[in-house]
Protein backbone atom coordinates (compact mmCIF):
# COMPACT_ATOMS: atom_id res chain seq x y z
CA UNK A 1 0.00 0.00 0.00
CA UNK A 2 2.83 2.35 0.82
CA UNK A 3 4.43 1.79 -2.59
CA UNK A 4 1.17 2.47 -4.45
CA UNK A 5 0.64 5.54 -2.31
CA UNK A 6 4.01 6.93 -3.38
CA UNK A 7 3.21 6.32 -7.04
CA UNK A 8 -0.19 8.01 -6.71
CA UNK A 9 1.40 11.02 -5.02
CA UNK A 10 3.92 11.24 -7.88
CA UNK A 11 1.24 10.97 -10.57
CA UNK A 12 -0.85 13.62 -8.81
CA UNK A 13 2.18 15.92 -8.78
CA UNK A 14 2.73 15.37 -12.53
CA UNK A 15 -0.89 16.21 -13.37
CA UNK A 16 -0.88 19.33 -11.20
CA UNK A 17 2.50 20.34 -12.57
CA UNK A 18 1.18 20.19 -16.14
CA UNK A 19 -1.81 22.35 -15.27
CA UNK A 20 0.37 24.93 -13.53
CA UNK A 21 3.04 25.00 -16.24
CA UNK A 22 0.52 25.36 -19.05
CA UNK A 23 0.56 29.08 -18.32
CA UNK A 24 4.35 29.38 -17.99
CA UNK A 25 5.49 28.99 -21.60
CA UNK A 26 7.42 32.05 -22.82
CA UNK A 27 8.08 32.53 -26.52
CA UNK A 28 10.42 35.05 -28.12
CA UNK A 29 8.21 37.15 -30.37
CA UNK A 30 10.18 38.45 -33.37
CA UNK A 31 7.61 41.24 -33.70
CA UNK A 32 8.11 42.70 -30.20
CA UNK A 33 11.76 41.54 -29.97
CA UNK A 34 11.21 40.08 -26.50
CA UNK A 35 10.04 36.96 -24.72
CA UNK A 36 6.32 36.97 -24.05
CA UNK A 37 4.08 34.72 -21.98
CA UNK A 38 2.21 32.52 -24.43
CA UNK A 39 -1.53 33.11 -24.23
CA UNK A 40 -3.43 31.53 -27.13
CA UNK A 41 -6.38 33.36 -28.65
CA UNK A 42 -8.58 30.45 -27.61
CA UNK A 43 -7.84 28.78 -24.29
CA UNK A 44 -7.41 25.18 -25.47
CA UNK A 45 -6.67 25.62 -29.20
CA UNK A 46 -3.46 26.75 -30.92
CA UNK A 47 -3.20 27.76 -34.57
CA UNK A 48 0.34 27.30 -35.91
CA UNK A 49 1.46 28.17 -39.46
CA UNK A 50 4.99 27.47 -40.69
CA UNK A 51 6.46 28.31 -44.09
CA UNK A 52 7.43 25.05 -45.76
CA UNK A 53 9.82 24.29 -48.62
CA UNK A 54 9.84 25.34 -52.24
CA UNK A 55 10.07 21.87 -53.76
CA UNK A 56 12.53 22.01 -56.63
CA UNK A 57 15.53 20.20 -55.12
CA UNK A 58 16.47 17.68 -52.44
CA UNK A 59 16.15 18.87 -48.85
CA UNK A 60 19.43 19.90 -47.21
CA UNK A 61 20.67 20.38 -43.66
CA UNK A 62 19.31 23.93 -43.59
CA UNK A 63 15.80 22.61 -44.20
CA UNK A 64 16.12 20.27 -41.22
CA UNK A 65 16.44 23.23 -38.82
CA UNK A 66 12.94 24.75 -39.13
CA UNK A 67 11.36 21.32 -39.50
CA UNK A 68 12.86 20.11 -36.20
CA UNK A 69 12.38 23.46 -34.43
CA UNK A 70 8.66 23.63 -35.11
CA UNK A 71 8.24 19.90 -34.63
CA UNK A 72 9.58 20.48 -31.09
CA UNK A 73 7.06 23.32 -30.62
CA UNK A 74 4.23 21.17 -32.00
CA UNK A 75 5.17 18.28 -29.73
CA UNK A 76 5.46 20.45 -26.62
CA UNK A 77 2.19 22.29 -27.18
CA UNK A 78 0.48 18.95 -27.72
CA UNK A 79 2.11 17.61 -24.55
CA UNK A 80 0.68 20.60 -22.68
CA UNK A 81 -2.70 19.32 -23.87
CA UNK A 82 -3.46 22.05 -26.37
CA UNK A 83 -5.37 21.05 -29.47
CA UNK A 84 -2.93 22.21 -32.16
CA UNK A 85 -3.70 22.76 -35.83
CA UNK A 86 -0.27 22.80 -37.46
CA UNK A 87 -0.29 24.07 -41.05
CA UNK A 88 2.90 23.87 -43.12
CA UNK A 89 2.61 24.86 -46.74
CA UNK A 90 4.29 23.53 -49.86
CA UNK A 91 5.38 26.21 -52.35
CA UNK A 92 4.92 24.79 -55.83
CA UNK A 93 4.40 27.96 -57.89
CA UNK A 94 5.30 31.65 -57.90
CA UNK A 95 8.68 31.53 -56.15
CA UNK A 96 10.93 33.27 -58.67
CA UNK A 97 14.71 33.33 -58.78
CA UNK A 98 16.42 35.59 -56.21
CA UNK A 99 13.08 35.88 -54.34
CA UNK A 100 12.22 38.73 -56.70
CA UNK A 101 9.23 39.72 -58.85
CA UNK A 102 11.08 39.06 -62.09
CA UNK A 103 12.96 36.10 -63.47
CA UNK A 104 12.20 32.44 -63.88
CA UNK A 105 10.07 30.27 -61.62
CA UNK A 106 12.44 28.00 -59.68
CA UNK A 107 10.30 24.93 -60.35
CA UNK A 108 9.89 25.61 -64.07
CA UNK A 109 13.64 26.10 -64.40
CA UNK A 110 14.28 22.73 -62.74
CA UNK A 111 11.59 21.10 -64.90
CA UNK A 112 13.38 22.19 -68.10
CA UNK A 113 16.72 21.00 -66.72
CA UNK A 114 15.34 17.55 -65.83
CA UNK A 115 13.01 17.31 -68.87
CA UNK A 116 9.95 16.93 -66.66
CA UNK A 117 6.59 18.60 -66.23
CA UNK A 118 6.70 21.19 -63.43
CA UNK A 119 4.27 19.15 -61.32
CA UNK A 120 6.49 16.08 -61.79
CA UNK A 121 9.31 18.10 -60.24
CA UNK A 122 6.99 19.14 -57.40
CA UNK A 123 5.88 15.58 -56.71
CA UNK A 124 9.42 14.18 -56.91
CA UNK A 125 10.92 16.61 -54.42
CA UNK A 126 7.86 16.74 -52.19
CA UNK A 127 8.13 12.94 -51.84
CA UNK A 128 11.85 13.27 -51.12
CA UNK A 129 11.24 16.00 -48.52
CA UNK A 130 8.55 13.99 -46.74
CA UNK A 131 10.79 10.90 -46.70
CA UNK A 132 13.59 12.92 -45.08
CA UNK A 133 11.18 14.40 -42.52
CA UNK A 134 10.04 10.90 -41.54
CA UNK A 135 13.68 9.85 -41.17
CA UNK A 136 14.20 12.82 -38.84
CA UNK A 137 11.10 11.67 -36.90
CA UNK A 138 9.19 14.93 -37.38
CA UNK A 139 5.44 14.58 -36.98
CA UNK A 140 3.23 15.23 -39.97
CA UNK A 141 1.50 18.65 -39.93
CA UNK A 142 -2.25 18.71 -39.46
CA UNK A 143 -2.62 20.22 -42.94
CA UNK A 144 -0.01 20.54 -45.70
CA UNK A 145 -1.60 22.78 -48.38
CA UNK A 146 -0.02 23.51 -51.75
CA UNK A 147 -0.01 26.98 -53.26
CA UNK A 148 -1.21 25.70 -56.66
CA UNK A 149 -4.31 24.26 -54.99
CA UNK A 150 -5.33 27.63 -53.55
CA UNK A 151 -5.18 29.96 -56.55
CA UNK A 152 -8.88 30.89 -56.21
CA UNK A 153 -8.36 31.95 -52.58
CA UNK A 154 -5.39 34.06 -53.62
CA UNK A 155 -7.38 35.74 -56.39
CA UNK A 156 -10.17 36.58 -53.94
CA UNK A 157 -7.63 38.16 -51.61
CA UNK A 158 -6.29 40.28 -54.48
CA UNK A 159 -9.81 41.48 -55.29
CA UNK A 160 -10.23 42.67 -51.69
CA UNK A 161 -6.89 44.53 -51.79
CA UNK A 162 -7.79 46.24 -55.09
CA UNK A 163 -11.23 47.19 -53.76
CA UNK A 164 -9.68 48.70 -50.62
CA UNK A 165 -7.14 50.65 -52.67
CA UNK A 166 -4.02 48.77 -51.54
CA UNK A 167 -3.31 47.12 -54.89
CA UNK A 168 -3.30 48.21 -58.53
CA UNK A 169 -3.29 46.45 -61.89
CA UNK A 170 -0.89 47.35 -64.70
CA UNK A 171 -0.53 45.41 -67.97
CA UNK A 172 -2.19 42.31 -66.53
CA UNK A 173 -0.06 42.20 -63.36
CA UNK A 174 -1.20 43.31 -59.89
CA UNK A 175 1.09 44.97 -57.34
CA UNK A 176 0.74 45.92 -53.69
CA UNK A 177 0.95 49.68 -53.07
CA UNK A 178 3.40 50.00 -50.19
CA UNK A 179 3.28 53.81 -50.02
CA UNK A 180 -0.50 53.70 -49.60
CA UNK A 181 -0.18 50.97 -46.94
CA UNK A 182 2.58 52.79 -45.03
CA UNK A 183 0.42 55.90 -44.65
CA UNK A 184 -1.98 53.94 -42.46
CA UNK A 185 0.16 51.13 -41.07
CA UNK A 186 3.83 50.45 -40.41
CA UNK A 187 5.73 48.51 -43.07
CA UNK A 188 9.00 47.14 -41.66
CA UNK A 189 7.84 46.51 -38.10
CA UNK A 190 9.03 42.88 -38.18
CA UNK A 191 12.35 43.25 -39.98
CA UNK A 192 13.24 46.79 -38.94
CA UNK A 193 13.46 47.94 -42.55
CA UNK A 194 12.56 51.57 -43.28
CA UNK A 195 10.53 52.20 -46.41
CA UNK A 196 12.38 55.41 -47.29
CA UNK A 197 15.69 53.53 -47.22
CA UNK A 198 14.25 50.80 -49.40
CA UNK A 199 13.10 53.44 -51.84
CA UNK A 200 16.55 54.98 -52.13
CA UNK A 201 18.44 51.67 -52.19
CA UNK A 202 16.26 49.61 -54.56
CA UNK A 203 18.17 49.02 -57.76
CA UNK A 204 16.44 49.13 -61.12
CA UNK A 205 15.44 45.70 -62.36
CA UNK A 206 13.85 44.60 -65.61
CA UNK A 207 10.08 44.88 -65.40
CA UNK A 208 10.06 47.24 -62.42
CA UNK A 209 9.31 50.25 -64.60
CA UNK A 210 5.64 49.22 -64.72
CA UNK A 211 5.33 49.50 -60.93
CA UNK A 212 4.33 52.77 -59.30
CA UNK A 213 7.22 52.30 -56.88
CA UNK A 214 10.22 50.01 -57.24
CA UNK A 215 9.63 48.42 -53.81
CA UNK A 216 5.99 47.47 -54.51
CA UNK A 217 5.67 43.69 -54.68
CA UNK A 218 3.71 41.43 -57.00
CA UNK A 219 0.40 39.88 -56.01
CA UNK A 220 -0.28 38.51 -59.49
CA UNK A 221 2.06 38.28 -62.48
CA UNK A 222 0.99 38.10 -66.10
CA UNK A 223 2.60 35.01 -67.62
CA UNK A 224 4.98 35.40 -70.52
CA UNK A 225 4.27 33.15 -73.54
CA UNK A 226 6.85 30.55 -72.47
CA UNK A 227 5.61 30.36 -68.87
CA UNK A 228 4.02 26.94 -68.27
CA UNK A 229 2.24 27.29 -64.92
CA UNK A 230 -0.60 29.75 -65.47
CA UNK A 231 -4.20 30.28 -64.42
CA UNK A 232 -6.99 32.49 -65.81
CA UNK A 233 -7.84 35.56 -63.71
CA UNK A 234 -9.73 38.85 -64.08
CA UNK A 235 -6.40 40.52 -64.90
CA UNK A 236 -4.55 38.04 -67.14
CA UNK A 237 -3.48 34.46 -67.58
CA UNK A 238 -0.80 34.37 -64.96
CA UNK A 239 0.31 33.12 -61.54
CA UNK A 240 0.24 34.38 -57.93
CA UNK A 241 3.08 36.14 -56.17
CA UNK A 242 5.20 34.17 -53.69
CA UNK A 243 4.15 36.19 -50.61
CA UNK A 244 0.42 35.98 -51.31
CA UNK A 245 0.06 32.22 -50.94
CA UNK A 246 0.85 32.16 -47.21
CA UNK A 247 -1.64 34.90 -46.41
CA UNK A 248 -4.37 33.07 -48.32
CA UNK A 249 -3.68 29.61 -46.89
CA UNK A 250 -3.11 30.67 -43.28
CA UNK A 251 -6.38 32.62 -43.33
CA UNK A 252 -8.30 29.73 -44.85
CA UNK A 253 -7.16 27.13 -42.34
CA UNK A 254 -6.50 29.19 -39.20
CA UNK A 255 -8.82 32.18 -39.52
CA UNK A 256 -8.29 35.93 -39.77
CA UNK A 257 -6.27 35.84 -36.53
CA UNK A 258 -4.12 32.97 -35.29
CA UNK A 259 -1.50 32.33 -32.66
CA UNK A 260 1.92 31.52 -34.12
CA UNK A 261 3.61 32.00 -37.49
CA UNK A 262 7.02 30.37 -37.86
CA UNK A 263 9.84 30.07 -40.35
CA UNK A 264 13.51 30.64 -40.95
CA UNK A 265 15.09 33.98 -40.04
CA UNK A 266 15.90 34.53 -43.71
CA UNK A 267 12.15 34.82 -44.40
CA UNK A 268 11.62 37.85 -42.13
CA UNK A 269 12.31 40.10 -45.11
CA UNK A 270 10.79 40.36 -47.57
CA UNK A 271 8.47 37.35 -47.29
CA UNK A 272 7.00 37.71 -43.81
CA UNK A 273 7.06 41.50 -43.91
CA UNK A 274 4.98 41.39 -47.09
CA UNK A 275 2.67 38.81 -45.55
CA UNK A 276 1.94 41.15 -42.65
CA UNK A 277 1.27 44.05 -45.03
CA UNK A 278 -1.13 42.29 -47.40
CA UNK A 279 -3.01 40.46 -44.63
CA UNK A 280 -3.35 43.57 -42.46
CA UNK A 281 -4.53 45.64 -45.42
CA UNK A 282 -7.11 43.02 -46.43
CA UNK A 283 -8.40 42.18 -42.95
CA UNK A 284 -8.00 45.54 -41.23
CA UNK A 285 -6.04 43.88 -38.40
CA UNK A 286 -2.81 42.00 -37.87
CA UNK A 287 -3.32 38.27 -38.35
CA UNK A 288 -0.52 36.84 -36.16
CA UNK A 289 0.02 37.18 -32.41
CA UNK A 290 3.49 35.57 -32.14
CA UNK A 291 6.15 35.44 -34.86
CA UNK A 292 8.89 32.82 -34.32
CA UNK A 293 12.06 32.50 -36.40
CA UNK A 294 14.81 29.91 -36.22
CA UNK A 295 18.36 30.98 -37.01
CA UNK A 296 20.51 29.62 -39.81
CA UNK A 297 22.90 26.72 -40.19
CA UNK A 298 26.21 28.02 -41.50
CA UNK A 299 29.14 26.35 -43.19
CA UNK A 300 32.45 28.16 -42.85
CA UNK A 301 30.51 31.08 -41.39
CA UNK A 302 28.22 31.46 -44.42
CA UNK A 303 24.51 30.61 -44.53
CA UNK A 304 23.90 27.15 -45.98
CA UNK A 305 21.60 27.58 -48.98
CA UNK A 306 20.87 26.12 -52.39
CA UNK A 307 21.26 29.56 -53.92
CA UNK A 308 24.85 29.73 -52.60
CA UNK A 309 25.65 26.15 -53.73
CA UNK A 310 27.23 25.33 -50.37
CA UNK A 311 24.64 22.89 -49.09
CA UNK A 312 24.76 19.23 -48.06
CA UNK A 313 21.59 17.27 -48.69
CA UNK A 314 20.07 15.15 -45.96
CA UNK A 315 20.50 12.04 -48.10
CA UNK A 316 24.21 12.84 -48.42
CA UNK A 317 24.50 13.26 -44.66
CA UNK A 318 22.76 9.94 -44.04
CA UNK A 319 24.99 8.14 -46.57
CA UNK A 320 28.26 10.03 -45.93
CA UNK A 321 28.42 10.66 -49.66
CA UNK A 322 29.80 14.20 -49.90
CA UNK A 323 33.42 15.39 -50.21
CA UNK A 324 33.37 17.35 -46.93
CA UNK A 325 31.90 14.50 -44.87
CA UNK A 326 34.26 12.22 -42.95
CA UNK A 327 31.52 9.64 -42.33
CA UNK A 328 27.78 9.00 -42.52
CA UNK A 329 25.57 10.55 -39.86
CA UNK A 330 22.27 9.00 -38.83
CA UNK A 331 18.99 10.96 -38.87
CA UNK A 332 18.88 11.01 -35.06
CA UNK A 333 22.44 12.33 -34.92
CA UNK A 334 21.29 15.21 -37.14
CA UNK A 335 18.24 15.80 -34.95
CA UNK A 336 20.35 15.75 -31.78
CA UNK A 337 22.91 18.07 -33.43
CA UNK A 338 20.18 20.63 -34.10
CA UNK A 339 18.55 20.28 -30.66
CA UNK A 340 21.89 20.86 -28.92
CA UNK A 341 21.67 24.52 -29.94
CA UNK A 342 18.89 26.96 -29.09
CA UNK A 343 16.71 27.53 -32.15
CA UNK A 344 17.50 31.27 -32.24
CA UNK A 345 21.29 30.74 -32.30
CA UNK A 346 23.34 29.92 -35.38
CA UNK A 347 24.84 26.46 -35.81
CA UNK A 348 28.07 26.09 -37.74
CA UNK A 349 28.45 22.80 -39.55
CA UNK A 350 31.56 20.71 -38.94
CA UNK A 351 32.38 17.02 -38.80
CA UNK A 352 33.67 17.54 -35.26
CA UNK A 353 30.33 19.00 -34.12
CA UNK A 354 28.38 16.16 -35.73
CA UNK A 355 30.68 13.54 -34.21
CA UNK A 356 30.25 15.15 -30.78
CA UNK A 357 26.47 15.00 -31.28
CA UNK A 358 26.74 11.34 -32.24
CA UNK A 359 28.65 10.53 -29.04
CA UNK A 360 26.21 12.53 -26.92
CA UNK A 361 23.23 10.74 -28.43
CA UNK A 362 24.84 7.34 -27.89
CA UNK A 363 25.54 8.22 -24.26
CA UNK A 364 21.93 9.28 -23.73
CA UNK A 365 20.48 6.15 -25.35
CA UNK A 366 22.87 3.89 -23.45
CA UNK A 367 21.75 5.49 -20.18
CA UNK A 368 18.10 4.91 -21.03
CA UNK A 369 18.87 1.27 -21.84
CA UNK A 370 20.63 0.97 -18.47
CA UNK A 371 17.73 2.73 -16.72
CA UNK A 372 15.25 0.18 -18.03
CA UNK A 373 17.36 -2.63 -16.54
CA UNK A 374 17.85 -1.08 -13.09
CA UNK A 375 16.50 -2.81 -10.01
CA UNK A 376 15.01 -0.62 -7.26
CA UNK A 377 16.47 -0.38 -3.77
CA UNK A 378 14.72 0.29 -0.47
CA UNK A 379 15.52 4.02 -0.47
CA UNK A 380 16.26 6.78 -2.96
CA UNK A 381 18.83 9.59 -3.17
CA UNK A 382 17.35 11.45 -6.16
CA UNK A 383 14.52 13.95 -6.23
CA UNK A 384 12.87 13.19 -9.59
CA UNK A 385 10.24 15.90 -9.19
CA UNK A 386 12.95 18.58 -8.94
CA UNK A 387 14.66 17.27 -12.07
CA UNK A 388 11.34 17.21 -13.89
CA UNK A 389 10.58 20.78 -12.82
CA UNK A 390 13.94 21.92 -14.23
CA UNK A 391 13.18 20.16 -17.53
CA UNK A 392 9.83 21.94 -17.86
CA UNK A 393 11.42 25.26 -16.94
CA UNK A 394 13.94 24.85 -19.77
CA UNK A 395 11.21 24.25 -22.36
CA UNK A 396 9.06 27.04 -20.95
CA UNK A 397 11.98 29.41 -21.47
CA UNK A 398 11.50 29.76 -25.23
CA UNK A 399 12.04 26.05 -26.00
CA UNK A 400 15.56 25.98 -24.57
CA UNK A 401 16.45 22.49 -25.78
CA UNK A 402 20.19 22.69 -24.92
CA UNK A 403 19.37 23.47 -21.27
CA UNK A 404 16.82 20.66 -21.27
CA UNK A 405 19.49 18.27 -22.55
CA UNK A 406 21.90 19.42 -19.83
CA UNK A 407 19.29 18.51 -17.22
CA UNK A 408 18.68 15.14 -18.86
CA UNK A 409 22.41 14.46 -18.67
CA UNK A 410 22.20 15.19 -14.93
CA UNK A 411 19.83 12.24 -14.93
CA UNK A 412 22.31 10.21 -16.99
CA UNK A 413 25.00 10.91 -14.38
CA UNK A 414 22.68 9.73 -11.63
CA UNK A 415 21.81 6.54 -13.55
CA UNK A 416 25.50 5.73 -13.90
CA UNK A 417 25.99 6.44 -10.20
CA UNK A 418 23.23 3.97 -9.32
CA UNK A 419 25.04 1.34 -11.40
CA UNK A 420 28.35 1.89 -9.56
CA UNK A 421 26.55 1.87 -6.19
CA UNK A 422 27.19 5.46 -5.12
CA UNK A 423 23.49 6.43 -5.49
CA UNK A 424 20.19 4.65 -4.78
CA UNK A 425 16.72 4.73 -6.26
CA UNK A 426 13.54 3.16 -4.90
CA UNK A 427 10.64 1.73 -6.91
CA UNK A 428 8.48 4.90 -7.19
CA UNK A 429 11.57 6.95 -8.04
CA UNK A 430 12.63 4.44 -10.69
CA UNK A 431 9.21 4.53 -12.36
CA UNK A 432 9.17 8.33 -12.18
CA UNK A 433 12.64 8.57 -13.77
CA UNK A 434 11.66 6.18 -16.57
CA UNK A 435 8.56 8.28 -17.21
CA UNK A 436 10.65 11.47 -17.23
CA UNK A 437 13.10 10.18 -19.84
CA UNK A 438 10.32 8.71 -21.97
CA UNK A 439 8.42 12.00 -21.87
CA UNK A 440 11.27 14.42 -22.59
CA UNK A 441 13.59 12.33 -24.79
CA UNK A 442 11.11 10.44 -26.95
CA UNK A 443 7.77 12.26 -26.74
CA UNK A 444 8.91 15.91 -26.72
CA UNK A 445 12.43 15.99 -28.19
CA UNK A 446 11.37 13.36 -30.72
CA UNK A 447 14.55 11.32 -30.46
CA UNK A 448 14.50 7.56 -30.93
CA UNK A 449 16.86 4.66 -30.43
CA UNK A 450 18.25 3.81 -33.86
CA UNK A 451 19.84 0.56 -32.68
CA UNK A 452 16.38 -1.04 -32.46
CA UNK A 453 13.84 -1.78 -35.17
CA UNK A 454 14.43 -2.38 -38.85
CA UNK A 455 17.71 -1.38 -40.39
CA UNK A 456 20.56 0.81 -39.28
CA UNK A 457 20.96 3.92 -41.48
CA UNK A 458 24.44 4.66 -40.15
CA UNK A 459 25.71 1.14 -40.88
CA UNK A 460 24.11 1.19 -44.34
CA UNK A 461 25.78 4.51 -45.12
CA UNK A 462 29.18 3.30 -43.96
CA UNK A 463 28.91 0.07 -45.98
CA UNK A 464 27.85 2.00 -49.08
CA UNK A 465 30.83 4.33 -48.66
CA UNK A 466 33.15 1.30 -48.65
CA UNK A 467 31.50 -0.08 -51.80
CA UNK A 468 31.64 3.28 -53.59
CA UNK A 469 35.33 3.67 -52.66
CA UNK A 470 36.10 0.17 -53.97
CA UNK A 471 34.39 1.01 -57.26
CA UNK A 472 36.36 4.25 -57.49
CA UNK A 473 39.60 2.32 -56.93
CA UNK A 474 38.60 0.02 -59.78
CA UNK A 475 38.00 2.99 -62.05
CA UNK A 476 41.30 4.59 -61.06
CA UNK A 477 43.03 1.28 -61.99
CA UNK A 478 41.03 1.16 -65.25
CA UNK A 479 39.45 -2.10 -64.09
CA UNK A 480 36.23 -1.31 -65.91
CA UNK A 481 34.84 -4.83 -65.59
CA UNK A 482 34.87 -4.69 -61.77
CA UNK A 483 33.54 -1.14 -61.75
CA UNK A 484 30.63 -2.10 -64.01
CA UNK A 485 29.95 -5.26 -62.01
CA UNK A 486 29.65 -3.28 -58.78
CA UNK A 487 27.21 -0.83 -60.41
CA UNK A 488 25.15 -3.65 -61.97
CA UNK A 489 24.95 -5.71 -58.77
CA UNK A 490 23.93 -2.67 -56.74
CA UNK A 491 21.23 -1.85 -59.30
CA UNK A 492 19.93 -5.41 -59.08
CA UNK A 493 19.78 -4.93 -55.30
CA UNK A 494 17.69 -1.77 -55.75
CA UNK A 495 20.45 0.82 -55.32
CA UNK A 496 21.30 3.31 -58.07
CA UNK A 497 24.71 5.00 -58.27
CA UNK A 498 24.93 8.53 -59.65
CA UNK A 499 28.29 9.81 -60.89
CA UNK A 500 28.50 13.53 -60.14
CA UNK A 501 31.20 16.08 -60.83
CA UNK A 502 32.22 16.15 -57.15
CA UNK A 503 31.82 12.48 -56.29
CA UNK A 504 29.29 9.66 -56.36
CA UNK A 505 25.81 9.69 -54.87
CA UNK A 506 23.47 6.75 -54.33
CA UNK A 507 19.81 6.24 -53.63
CA UNK A 508 17.39 3.38 -53.18
CA UNK A 509 15.20 2.87 -56.26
Amino acid sequence: MQKNGKINIYLTFVVLNKIIMQNNLFIYNSLSKKKELFKPLHSSFVGLYVCGPTVYSDAHLGHARPSITFDLLFRYLTHLEYKVRYVRNITDVGHLENDADEGEDKIEKKARFEHLEPMEVVQKYMNSFNKNMEQLNTLHPSIEPRASGHVIEQQELIKILIEKGYAYEINGSVYFDLLKYNKEYHYGKLSGRVLEELQSNTRALDGQDEKRNSFDFALWKKATPEHIMRWPSPWSDGFPGWHLECSAMSTKYLGDEFDIHGGGMDLQFPHHECEIAQSTAALGKEPVKYWMHNNMITINGQKMARSLDNFITLDQLFSGNHPVLQQAYSPMTIRFFILRAHYRSTIDFSNEALQAAEKGLQKLMKAIETLNKLKPSASSTIDVTTLEKKCYEALDDDLNSPILLSHLFEGVKFINSVVDGSEKIDDPGLEALKDLFNTFVFEILGLKDETTGKGDEKLTGELMKIIVDLRQDSKNNKDWATSDKIRTNLKNAGIELKDLKDGVDWERE
